[in-house]
């Protein structure tokens, strides 16, 4: 049995996994006060955008996985656009040493030019009308709550900023929250975020409205007329959440749903299970040299075929939905070699006819289940606060590439390629496994790995969310290896032909709920401050109209 950092949580009632306790705590209470684990969702990830800043924001992007006590699956596609203005060549690409897609002055990165028009709040607002319970100003009231009255901060929100302290000094709004005075926030130092908490009253007050067509989209354009950036009032009014097909395939008896395009993610899950079902991974063991190497392999296929052909399906065409058939995995698995590491090249259609993100998974008693990732893209996005909002914006426009002419290039209203991977795995017909995870292309890694150690390694939830990840594929990256594993176990893939670069963290958070013999249970991993909480009981088994006797 693996040692792990954390302990799950066990519930019969409803489930929050997140990556901050008082945001699952605005989940949680959610569900007590009558509503479904959409209307917990929706509260989480509101109350993230105040306590975890460096990883979302109402003006950010994402998918919503739902699933409804009916059996159906919603897949919501709220991810960023590009603004009207935006052109193939407006960024000036250097080569992608260090990382891809970068540009000249990081002008896709950092600053007004970077931000993409989001999607986040309209998904929110979508998915609590259509799906949740509860009144849409009752699940803001969490999140306004801690923005106005503040938390302390976290060790971990403290990196982030001492990461970008550089960065956020740029914008005095940014900088007043995150770097008061001029010096790095101390940890256990109360964070007040006064002026979103007036932001996330005005959305309450006045629905998503506010930010797209309201005096909030007029803020925000005045700024980008100010700064240089591209967002009008007709981009942010033309905005669109779509509801899209999920992705599916089977891995050794359970059904997988995943996004499709415009994440990458769906599609390279189930393209590497299909590849890794011709294989005894549980043969191999957990940690092996062989099984990393499985590991490794199906990941260098998978991302050859993502560069080649993803991209927003709008632009790109219909979804490539061949990458996941599974007698394509049957004509690529033989590139996969037995004890050496290749390098392929993406396959042909005609054979057989893209760091800092957060994730979040509920669960309730009635059937509803949510896997959802939502991001900035970059800690702190752009690192661009509003004036008078304290509202950060995303760097979206960073996962284009910068390239002209391919299918992931920039284009006026088109959506970029991500790497987001929400999931649900069935068994059966019924719920198995809800999971996610931010950390940009990783991100595809480190579900592939949580599904894997369940399915084939027999691990415990909260040992496979913990469980030491790799990661390879990525251009210019080599197999990414976390602490962990053995060092002759490295020696022997590094004979194969891998080249290992040993690293701290493969992705991040990882929140996931199991269900099992009528019980939930929930897990976070030792990589963010992410908590699970459930909720046990009910009420009363007294009869209406008795009275009480003590």
């Amino acid at each position: 049995m693996m040692s792990t950092h954390k302990r799950p949580a066990i519930a019969r009632n409803a489930m929050v996994v997140a990556a901050h306790p008082l945001a699952a705590a605005a989940g949680i209470t959610m569900l007590g006060r009558g509503g479904n684990a959409v209307d917990a969702a929706v509260a989480t990830l509101a109350a993230l955008s105040v306590v975890e800043p460096f990883m979302s924001s109402i003006f950010g992007a994402g998918f919503m996985l739902i699933r409804l006590p009916s059996g159906e699956t919603i897949a919501l596609d709220n991810y960023a656009v590009a603004p009207g203005a935006a052109r193939a060549d407006m960024y000036e690409p250097l080569p992608p040493a260090g990382g891809l897609y970068n540009t000249v002055a990081s002008k896709n990165d950092i600053g007004h030019l970077a931000v993409a028009v989001p999607g986040a709040l309209a998904a929110y607002a979508m998915a609590v009308q259509r799906y949740g319970r509860l009144p849409w100003a009752t699940v803001l009231g969490p999140a306004i709550g801690l923005a106005a009255e503040g938390y302390p901060a976290t060790p971990y929100l403290v990196d982030a900023v001492r990461t970008e302290a550089d960065a956020l000094s740029r914008y005095s709004d940014s900088a007043k929250i995150f770097l008061p005075g001029g010096r790095l926030v101390e940890p256990g130092a109360i964070i007040r975020r006064q002026e979103y908490a007036e932001t996330l009253r005005q959305v309450a007050a006045e629905g998503p409205d506010a930010l797209y067509r309201g005096d909030l989209a007029r803020t925000v354009v005045a700024d980008m007329e100010r700064s240089g950036g591209l967002i009008t009032m007709e981009d942010l009014a033309a905005y669109q959440v779509l509801e899209r097909t999920p992705i599916r395939g089977t891995y050794r008896g359970y059904e997988i749903l995943a996004m499709p395009p415009a994440s990458s993610g769906g599609i390279a899950l189930v393209q590497m299970l299909n590849l890794l079902e011709g294989f005894d991974v549980r043969e191999a063991g957990f940690g092996s040299a062989r099984s990393i190497h499985l590991l490794a392999e199906a990941l260098k296929i998978a991302f050859a075929d993502r560069r080649a052909y993803l991209g927003d399906p709008s632009a790109a065409g219909n979804p490539p939905t061949w990458l996941t058939d599974k007698r394509y995995a049957a004509m690529r698995r033989p590139e996969i070699g037995a004890n050496r590491a290749g390098a392929p090249s993406p396959g042909q259609a005609d054979a057989l006819e893209g760091n800092c993100t957060t994730h979040v998974s509920t669960a309730d008693a009635e059937g509803y289940v949510v896997s959802t990732t939502q991001t900035l893209n970059h800690l702190f996005g752009s690192r661009v606060t509003v004036p008078g909002t304290g509202m950060l914006l995303n760097n979206c426009m960073r996962l284009f590439d910068p390239q002209p002419g391919l299918p992931n290039s920039v284009g006026r209203g088109k959506r970029m390629l991500s790497s987001m991977t929400p999931a649900m795995v069935f068994k059966d017909g019924k719920p198995f496994l809800a999971v996610g995870s931010p950390g940009g292309t990783r991100i595809i890694a480190a579900v592939l790995q949580v599904i894997v150690n369940v399915i084939d390694h027999g691990m415990s939830l909260q040992e496979a969310v913990e469980a030491p990840r790799v990661h390879t594929g990525t251009e210019n990256e080599g197999l990414l290896m976390e602490p962990g594993f053995a060092a002759e176990i490295l020696s022997a893939l590094v004979g194969m032909g891998h080249c290992v670069q040993p690293v701290d963290v493969v992705g991040g958070g990882m929140q996931a709920v199991l269900f099992r013999d009528g019980q939930l249970e929930g897990s976070s991993c030792w990589r963010s401050d992410g908590v699970a909480l459930g909720l046990s009981g009910g009420r009363t088994s007294i009869e209406s109209g008795k009275a009480l006797v003590y």
